[in-house]
């Protein structure tokens, strides 16, 4: 078992992030400050293994129909990226956590869309079903840790837009894309106890608005 979801684990999980000195964005450049929640989970296949929780927008709202998302959202006025991660988890999800099962933060990443996101790690000992919001989550999914750590899970490709880097990581049968796969990205580099900046990897057009 490569991450089990144990006691052991999420020590280690908490010192990695205890050692990683996070990237704050600096100038915000009139971006909306916003919060995600990597919530890290037991697997649903009876393995024992750590799991992250990875939620589908429905294809009807407004902003990034259909996508693949971390919990999360814009902050409220005068509210810290903690408590909005902790909040929109248990808005979209139904999932109570408090400020004592977070683990540490990512670096701050800014979107196309006119966000600055800093990601938020989350443990959660769940006790009972998920309760998806319909009005925003259309399906939520456990992630396996293993599933993002296979050689072949992460690639990165160019587009005529941009010079940057695009990045993809194959989760869920599916390819997902910055934001979310940026931070999924940088999670699984710090868990390999590498610290690895994201702000660059660019999103796809279709994240552009």
């Amino acid at each position: 078992m490569i991450y089990p979801f144990d006691a052991t684990f999420r020590a280690m999980v908490g010192s990695r992030l205890a050692a990683f000195t996070r990237a704050r964005a600096l100038d915000t450049d009139g971006l909306k400050p916003a919060a995600v929640a990597v919530t890290l989970v037991e697997s649903d296949d009876g393995s024992g293994e750590a799991a992250f929780l990875l939620t589908r927008r429905r294809r009807d709202l407004r902003a990034h129909k259909g996508q693949y998302a971390l919990p999360g959202g814009r902050c409220d006025e005068g509210e810290g990226a903690i408590p909005a991660a902790l909040r929109e988890v248990e808005e979209e999800l139904g999932l109570r956590l408090r400020a004592d099962d977070v683990l540490g933060m990512l670096d701050d990443y800014p979107t196309r869309s006119g966000y600055l996101i800093t990601p938020v790690v989350i443990w959660a000992e769940q006790t009972r079903p998920l309760l998806p919001n319909p009005e925003e989550v259309a399906s939520v999914y456990r992630i396996p840790l293993a599933e993002i750590a296979r050689a072949d899970a992460i690639d990165f490709i160019t587009i005529p837009e941009s010079e940057r880097r695009v990045i993809r990581i194959r989760m869920n049968n599916s390819l997902v894309h910055a934001p979310t796969a940026a931070v999924v990205y940088q999670f699984h580099e710090v868990l390999a106890g590498r610290h690895t900046r994201v702000s660059d990897l660019e999103q796809p057009v279709f994240a552009w608005r």
